[in-house]
């Protein structure tokens, strides 16, 4: 392993940690019911998010975590994080604001960690798996904390496909020559682009299943691709059928209730029937 050869500047780490740090505050603030966490459950979202991605990138890299070598990184975190919790109300309606910030966040991890690994002498495709954990770890942290699914895995917004974009550019750009500074600029730029397009444009990767589907049917080229214009008019014959259905169940309803009648009616003719045979038979009889 070679020596490093670039040396990530402190306030420039702790500019990242402070994001984080307000980030994770908004988040865990955001909850109501049984989620809701006090003042130190903010606190410690706060810190997961803001140092869990240089967490992830050091350990990785089998070096003493630089969040533990400076009295700075804990603090920093906490006071974002507080910050951000007690702002939530003026930073929600800063909404875009935070979005691009976030943006920035990510690539700003997804860059320190690729750069951190390239200096160790890390291969490219290593350093940029890295990085691109350094950039989603804390959220990752974060969702695992508080037992929520993990949000890169599922539906949405690009966000790992925008880090590890950022961090193959960064990677690839200084492999080819270029110092590691305008690298890491470049990288930190894509990232925060790819992300911002995403969130305006609502693009995300497409759903897994939606993928089988459609390659099921290529293959056996007898079952269709279920869209949603599809889905609305099995739901309108299904609520048709199901209108015809009570309509029928009427009908035989009143053709029972029109048998009832009909059978109360004949049952009445024949008792009229009868006592009109009894008179009659009375009429035969001697002294009448």
């Amino acid at each position: 392993m070679t020596d490093p050869t670039f040396v990530l500047p402190l306030w420039a780490d702790l500019v990242a940690v402070a994001f984080g740090g307000v980030q994770g505050a908004m988040f865990a603030s955001g909850f109501q019911g049984e989620r809701r966490l006090d003042l130190l459950g903010v606190a410690l979202i706060g810190i997961i998010v803001g140092m869990g991605g240089g967490l992830i990138r050091d350990i990785l890299l089998g070096v003493t975590p630089a969040t533990l070598q400076s009295n700075w990184y804990i603090l920093t975190a906490i006071i974002a994080s507080l910050t951000g919790m007690l702002l939530a109300g003026l930073f929600d309606r800063l909404n875009k604001v935070i979005v691009a910030l976030d943006a920035v966040l990510i690539g700003l991890f997804g860059a320190f960690g690729t750069s951190k690994a390239l200096a160790f002498g890390i291969p490219l495709v290593p350093a940029i798996f890295i990085g691109a954990l350094a950039a989603v770890g804390g959220g990752v942290a974060r969702d695992v904390a508080m037992g929520l699914p993990i949000a890169i895995m599922h539906v949405g917004s690009l966000y790992a496909v925008a880090a590890a974009a950022g961090c193959t550019v960064l990677a690839v750009g200084f492999q080819a020559g270029l110092d590691i500074v305008p690298a890491a600029v470049a990288g930190v730029v894509v990232t925060t682009v790819i992300r911002l397009l995403a969130v305006i444009f609502d693009v995300s990767l497409p759903e897994q299943r939606r993928i089988y589907r459609r390659r099921v049917a290529l293959e056996t080229s007898a079952i269709p691709v279920i869209s949603s214009e599809m889905i609305a008019q099995a739901q309108a014959g299904a609520e048709q059928a199901q209108a015809a259905a009570a309509q029928a169940v009427e009908a035989m309803e009143l053709a029972s209730e029109a048998n009832e009648r009909a059978e109360e009616a004949a049952e009445q003719a024949q008792a009229a029937a009868d006592q009109a045979e009894q008179a009659a038979g009375d009429d035969d009889l001697p002294g009448r």
